[in-house]
């Protein structure tokens, strides 16, 4: 199973958001993207990097919570042409 989360980061220049995917069984962090907004690219390119270094079988189940960027059409047809389901809270 995987996780993924949205956090904001305060720097000098401003707020850098960094998405996250985490392997729940490994409690390591396997994909990761940042950018100085919360677009769902933002957490497309997370899952991406994820995907290609675990290489999940099909039907692996992805958590996240319910904020946009993971209900929009871009990350849900991300899930689906790797086969994978998403799990709501």
């Amino acid at each position: 199973m995987l996780a993924g989360d949205i956090t904001y980061i305060r720097t000098g220049s401003g707020w850098l958001y960094l998405a996250i995917v985490l392997d729940l069984f490994s409690r390591k962090v396997v994909g990761w993207a940042m950018a100085p907004s919360m677009p769902a690219e933002l957490v497309c390119a997370a899952l991406h990097m994820a995907i290609q270094q675990r290489q999940p079988e099909p039907g692996l189940i992805v958590h996240s919570d319910r904020g946009s960027q993971y209900a929009c059409g871009q990350y849900q047809a991300l899930l689906v042409k790797h086969g994978r389901l998403q799990h709501e809270p």
